[in-house]
Formats: structure tokens, C-alpha cells, sequence
């Protein structure tokens, strides 16, 4: 099997440096030695980082209880629950069981659909969700998706953070930008500065996640106004992965929301001039670094999601932005509509206000994950 080092090393010798976003894909994605693509790399104690799924089944049962919410008071037939980027399947898992066990019917009515195009995640999703293997499909690409599109909920959990990422910096003397490459130096890895293309960038082929737009195509849509603060040197990341992945799942949807919950900013905050450095980091048994050039393949790699990019794009597909805030109030909402008489969570134990405070408290997980849902409320033609 060959290791991303040795793609990344082959390539960067063929055209002289290579794009973060190209070196963020192969050591996350390159298959079956990938980070994500080695089966051991689970998130929670063992692993290198833990997320909303780790704190426990509650957090699983809180968006069931919203999605059927949804569901049921737009009246949406033959409904369709979407999720991408599954990791192990423990969220589907816990989705499915709440709705078998409080929304019988709906559940007896709904699918649910999973799209992910690694073969090992596949199959470990499949040997976890065995008790639900009727209810549950899987799709390798937006390709693939029937042609009457999804209608009901579509939704990420702690997706786009992990997508490629072009690293940029901005030079205040000629108030233009440059984006840091990836080269190699007495065979060691290194920074080394670029123009920003308008065009696809080396090391990108067809295969690559990032997406058709250029890194320049979206910093130029930034206020003038916040750029004239920037110091010299300031230094960020920009998605085009993420913004193409948002604008194909609004494609997709008929009638619905499409949701994300991820750690993330809005362009004033991302672009904020304290935030010299930007928010790409590593991980690597909780702890996080900031060498992002080490240990290929063996450390994870994440950047924050900007929000208003994805804003936007939805926007500009015809959806309507329905809920921009923090994971602490969007699931302090979902818990006030089931006190106000909407059946279905049980019992306050101890152990659900244990994992409640840790999704929702502001030192945990509650106010660095932030939730988008935008809507479209009528359906389309099909495509």
C-alpha cells in the first residue's frame, strides 16, 4: 500500500510545491492509508479527538426529535433522512432506535440514506447499523442519488472542518493575497509562498475533493473594509470544498431543511485581524499542535467551517436560511419544545443532564460548534 508521504513527496518533486488543500486530501483521504481511512482512528478516548456522538446516545435522540418535528409538520411523504459522512454510524444508530421506539410510524415510512464514498467507512457503518440493514441505503456520490432528489432532512455532524483547505496569507504592502504551498527543502517539508490562482492549482487532478472554485474566486468577494485592518503576514484558510459540497446538497434537496453542525465562524470572525495565524490545526491523542506537516496520515486535520460562505451559496440555490447560532441554543430549543408537550424524550435522567451540559455548556462543546439550517419549503421539478 503506498503511504500519503510518498504521493505528497512524488508530487511535489513533479511540480516544484503543491496546495495545502492537495496535501490536506491525500493525508486524510488517500486510500486505505489515509487518517481516515485507517479504521483504528475512532473518535472518543482512544481516539484523537472526541465529538457530539462521543458524549453519548443523547445527542443522537435531540436531532431525531427534531427531524421528526420537522417531518411531520411539513407533511412531507415517503421522507427521506440524509446523512453524509457517517464515520462509524454510531449517530445513524442512535436516530434510527429513537424513531423506532417514539415514532413508530414515521419510522415504518422513512429511509434513511447515507452518502459516503469510502468502502471501508461503508462497511463499517453496515456492520453497526445490521439491525436497521432494511432501512438504510448508502450512495458513494451526488451522482448517484435518484433523480427525484431527497425530500425531508439532510444533515452533517462534524464534516466540513475536515474537508481540504487552501492556507493563505494576506500581504499588506500590495494589498493582495498569496497562498502558502507545500515544498520540500534537503527532503524536509516546508512552506513556501505562491500567487493565488483563479485556476485549478497543481497537484489537483479530477480525482481531488476540492471542488471547481479557486481559492481567489472567493477571497474576492470579502468587504475592502476588513481587509484594510489585516496586519501583514495575516494568514487564513479558505474552503472551496466545503461551499461546492453545500451548493450539490441544495441542489439535491426538493423540499426540506439541510443542516450542519460543525465547529466554524462567520466571515467577520474568521477574518478577524487577532486571528493572525487562522484556525488549522492537528490532532493527535486530544492534544492539538501545530505542526500540520508531521506525521502524514497519522494525525488529523481540521480547519474552521465559514459559515457565511455556505450562507451564500445555499442562498444563492434557492434556499432560505432558517437558523444560524450556537450548538448550545439550538439544542436548548429542541429540549423547550419537548417540555412545552412535544412527547418523545423520556425521562430527565442524571446521565441526559450529564451529556446536556456537555453539548450545550460554553467551556465544552456548546458554543464552538455552531448550527446551520436553511429550508426549502416547496418542491421543484425533478432534475
Amino acid at each position: 500500500m503506498t503511504e500519503p508521504c510518498e504521493i505528497i513527496h512524488r508530487e511535489i518533486e513533479e511540480h516544484g510545491s503543491i496546495s495545502f488543500a492537495r496535501f490536506m486530501e491525500l493525508s486524510l483521504y488517500c486510500p486505505e492509508t489515509g487518517y481516515y481511512e485507517r479504521l483504528g482512528n475512532t473518535p472518543g478516548a482512544r481516539g484523537d479527538f472526541y465529538t457530539n456522538v462521543s458524549v453519548g446516545g443523547f445527542f443522537g435522540e435531540l436531532l431525531a426529535f427534531q427531524f421528526a418535528n420537522w417531518i411531520e409538520e411539513g407533511r412531507i411523504e415517503k421522507p427521506r433522512l440524509f446523512e453524509a459522512g457517517a464515520h462509524d454510524g454510531r449517530l445513524a444508530l442512535d436516530i434510527l432506535n429513537w424513531l423506532s421506539s417514539h415514532r413508530s410510524e414515521l419510522f415504518k415510512e422513512t429511509e434513511y440514506w447515507i452518502l459516503e464514498p469510502s468502502i471501508r467507512r461503508q462497511q463499517s457503518q453496515r456492520e453497526n447499523l445490521g439491525c436497521f440493514e432494511d432501512n438504510v441505503l448508502w450512495f458513494r456520490s451526488w451522482e448517484s442519488l435518484p433523480a427525484t432528489g431527497i425530500h425531508g432532512v439532510m444533515f452533517s455532524n462534524e464534516l466540513l472542518d475536515a474537508m481540504p483547505v487552501h492556507r493563505v496569507g494576506w500581504n499588506a504592502g500590495e494589498k493582495c493575497w498569496f497562498e502558502w504551498n507545500v515544498a520540500l527543502e534537503e527532503k524536509q517539508l516546508v512552506w513556501r509562498r505562491s500567487r493565488v490562482e483563479s485556476g485549478t492549482d497543481h497537484g489537483s487532478s479530477a480525482k481531488c475533493v476540492t471542488g471547481t472554485d479557486a481559492p481567489l474566486d472567493m477571497l474576492r468577494r470579502l468587504n475592502p473594509q476588513l481587509l484594510a485592518v489585516l496586519p501583514d503576514g495575516f494568514t487564513t484558510e479558505i474552503c472551496p470544498a466545503a461551499a461546492h459540497w453545500w451548493r450539490q446538497a441544495a441542489s439535491a434537496l426538493q423540499q426540506g431543511r439541510l443542516l450542519t453542525i460543525d465547529y466554524g465562524l462567520s466571515d467577520d470572525e474568521f477574518f478577524s485581524p487577532h486571528r493572525v495565524n487562522g484556525t488549522l490545526r492537528a490532532y493527535h491523542r486530544h492534544r492539538p499542535g501545530d505542526d500540520v506537516l508531521a506525521n502524514i496520515g497519522r494525525q488529523d486535520l481540521t480547519a474552521h467551517v465559514n459559515f457565511s460562505s455556505l450562507i451564500e451559496a445555499g442562498e444563492a440555490a434557492g434556499l432560505q436560511t432558517e437558523r444560524f447560532c450556537s450548538q448550545a441554543e439550538f439544542l436548548t430549543e429542541v429540549v423547550g419544545t419537548a417540555w412545552r408537550g412535544k412527547p418523545g424524550l423520556g425521562e430527565w435522567t442524571s446521565a441526559r443532564a450529564r451529556q446536556f451540559q456537555t453539548l450545550t455548556h460554553p467551556a465544552h462543546l456548546g458554543r464552538s460548534f455552531k448550527v446551520l439550517v436553511q429550508r426549502r419549503r416547496a418542491c421543484r421539478p425533478t432534475r
